[in-house]
């Protein structure tokens, strides 16, 4: 189905598969290898109820676009995407036909409720990055990873029984501990970049708590933040906590306790205008996380200054 903007939407893994002239066997996964599939063009973009991991690599016009940026894939990268996420695509009209492998697994929630992989599958964080923060690979890597997949296309070629979803989920559950690695392996690799990413958050967080935009709207949250660095919530939190040992909401916190000190310190006014100053709503949760975080509540830390 097309909606008014010309993106597709697929419920399914079998009605992507007809649309490009895939067979299926099974409706709720499949494993796609692009480069062996007829030509055709580029839609205006994709719409998806179901995850995705894709492998693009080569000459194979994996341009695609999210939000105002335009990213280009052609080493050799995988991109995760999770059920209702819309990928636009760069090349608008234009034919599709990879030259080397590119591949992509797609199986619904439905396929893997219950299983091992369904419990675990929100502690992969990397499906809800952003498109810019995918995952390029070594050489070795794109073995790794193209092993897999052929190894998850074979098991459902065969006839599908009892044992199917089991096998592939454990495919699918060993790919994505190998990117989880590889991830860890991506962040060390960038440390510069990543340290550029902490002292802009930084700056930011010192901003928003020197201004007025504390009083205004109340403490910021992470979106706040990752929005602003063209980031998503769970990419940032995976660069400070790599490069500072604390995740985002943790930085938050500091920052307003901090302040907190700073103005408790420096007059006198009710601890409750204090609370109301630092965004929270009733004095009380204040006091119950100012005490958490540093072992006295606000009057005592006040009477030991």
């Amino acid at each position: 189905m097309k909606d008014k903007n010309g993106i597709i939407h697929c419920k399914t893994p079998q009605e992507f598969n007809r649309i490009i002239g895939v067979k299926t066997y099974h409706p709720l996964i499949s494993v796609v290898n692009f480069s062996q599939i007829a030509e055709y063009s580029h839609p205006q973009g994709w719409k998806q109820d179901y995850y995705v991991i894709a492998l693009c690599r080569g000459n194979s016009s994996c341009g695609v676009k999210y939000g105002r940026n335009m990213y280009d894939y052609s080493d050799g990268t995988l991109v995760f995407t999770s059920p209702g996420q819309t990928v636009v695509f760069q090349e608008y009209g234009e034919p599709f036909r990879p030259a080397e492998d590119n591949w992509a697994v797609m199986v619904h929630s439905d396929f893997i409720r219950g299983t091992a992989l369904g419990r675990d599958i929100g502690n992969y964080v990397f499906f809800s990055y952003e498109l810019h923060e995918a995952l390029h690979l070594s050489e070795e890597e794109i073995g790794h990873v193209l092993s897999i997949f052929r190894h998850i296309e074979r098991e459902l070629r065969q006839r599908i029984d009892e044992h199917t979803p089991e096998i592939a989920c454990a495919s699918i559950g060993l790919l994505l501990s190998y990117c989880r690695r590889f991830y860890a392996r991506q962040f060390k690799m960038r440390h510069r970049e990543n340290m550029d990413i902490v002292s802009r958050f930084e700056k930011l967080l010192r901003d928003y708590f020197h201004s007025d935009s504390l009083s205004k709207n109340g403490l910021p949250t992470v979106k706040y933040f990752a929005d602003r660095l063209n980031l998503s919530s769970d990419y940032l939190t995976a660069v400070l906590q790599r490069e500072t040992g604390m995740n985002t909401r943790k930085h938050i916190q500091n920052r307003m306790i901090e302040t907190a000190k700073d103005k408790l310190a420096l007059d006198e006014r009710p601890i409750s205008q204090i609370a109301y100053e630092l965004g929270f709503e009733y004095p009380q949760y204040f006091t119950r996380l100012f005490k958490r975080q540093t072992g006295m509540t606000p009057a005592e830390y006040r009477r030991r200054k």
